[in-house]
């Protein structure tokens, strides 16, 4: 899973947004803006870059910190960040065949992510709430 891939489809609904606690301007700003990931890999050694992209006022009322996160870890092992609702997530890694599992925890959720490469062009993300709704997110090379 590697190169630079822009988001060309989101399947984040309502339930899926409501069972994140996800707050009604975050639902709303998810819907007009993109985001690239931009991954180098090497080995179980992977760099995740993620920018928030987009015009408009939602946009804009996103506070800075949240445009963007840079993710550098070890596949097997876990690292701490910043969820999209301000807390601190403890995220834990593992290799499900060809694809990366995250697993997000912090003091009010657990969530699932799951990374996977469908073909040379093409990269998706599956999610998972808490109360096992589901939605995807789908890249496309840049």
């Amino acid at each position: 899973i590697l190169g630079d891939v822009v988001l060309q489809s989101s399947g984040i609904n309502a339930e899926y947004g409501e069972d994140m606690n996800i707050g009604l301007l975050k639902r709303k700003a998810a819907k007009v803006v993109s985001s690239e990931h931009h991954i180098t890999q090497d080995g179980d050694n992977m760099d995740v870059q993620v920018i928030a992209t987009g015009e408009g006022t939602l946009l804009s009322q996103i506070p800075l910190g949240s445009k963007g996160k840079h993710q550098k870890y070890t596949v097997g092992g876990s690292f701490t960040e910043s969820d999209f609702n301000g807390d601190e997530a403890e995220v834990s890694t593992s290799w499900d065949g060809e694809c990366i599992m995250e697993v997000h925890k912090t003091k009010n959720l657990e969530y699932t992510l799951k990374r996977e490469l469908q073909d040379d062009n093409t990269m998706v993300l599956h999610l998972q709430s808490p109360k096992g709704t589901q939605a995807r997110r789908i890249y496309k090379k840049m």
